[in-house]
């Protein structure tokens, strides 16, 4: 899967409104957090953790769904 399709990751935070250009992440997301009233978070494996923290309204027990492939490290 090509991280050129994927959207970018949007964690810890989630920020929403406006700003498009989100936080200083640019792996592709890997897993969708669901949150109450907002849209789902998408976020990369480096982030996941700390949005399930961090990221406004997310559901407890967290809501988690793969949605993509992390890549692979280049060697």
């Amino acid at each position: 899967m090509s991280t050129h399709r994927n959207p970018l990751c949007r964690g810890p935070y989630g920020e929403d409104g406006t700003r498009s250009d989100g936080p200083d992440c640019s792996d592709p997301a890997v897993f969708e957090v669901t949150r109450h009233h907002r849209p789902a978070l998408r976020v990369c494996p480096v982030h996941l953790g700390p949005s399930l923290l961090l990221a406004t309204a997310v559901l407890w027990p967290p809501e988690i769904r793969l949605v993509g492939r992390a890549s692979a490290p280049s060697a």
